[in-house]
């Protein structure tokens, strides 16, 4: 599960927020295979889409991360969540999707498939009030 600014994000859902206000991220994964998992880490990875096949990913001047935008885990073991808090700050207007890559360390560990289909997040920052 991906939750910005408290909201959980599933398909076509817009995630409003004001330029300028940190903006609370949390991902949640949970371990449904038999087997611990990791050691592992994720990137969130914000992206503008011009809706004509083009991402744009260069936006250091756009939004900046309080923190880090890479996550490290050590191991998610069977049937247990493991939760991961940050923070996005939006510099200018504008609508802003997050990818979330996942980087394994150990070959042998595979993640699990539902990881990999996580629901896209759309961010839709506005002038303050």
């Amino acid at each position: 599960d991906i939750l910005v600014d408290g909201q959980l994000c599933d398909c076509d859902i817009v995630v409003n927020c004001k330029v300028g206000d940190p903006i609370p991220l949390q991902v949640k994964l949970t371990n449904w295979s038999k087997h611990s998992v990791g050691p592992f880490a994720l990137t969130v990875m914000p992206y503008q889409d011009y809706q004509n096949g083009v991402h744009n990913y260069e936006l250091q001047d756009a939004i900046t991360f309080v923190g880090s935008n890479t996550f490290y885990i050590d191991s998610v073991k069977p049937t247990k969540d493991s939760v991961y808090f940050g923070a996005l700050l939006f510099l200018y207007t504008g609508d802003f999707y997050l990818n979330i890559k996942f980087h394994e360390d150990n070959c042998s560990r595979e993640l699990p498939l539902s990881w990999f289909c996580l629901p896209s997040v759309h961010i839709r920052a506005t002038e303050p009030v």
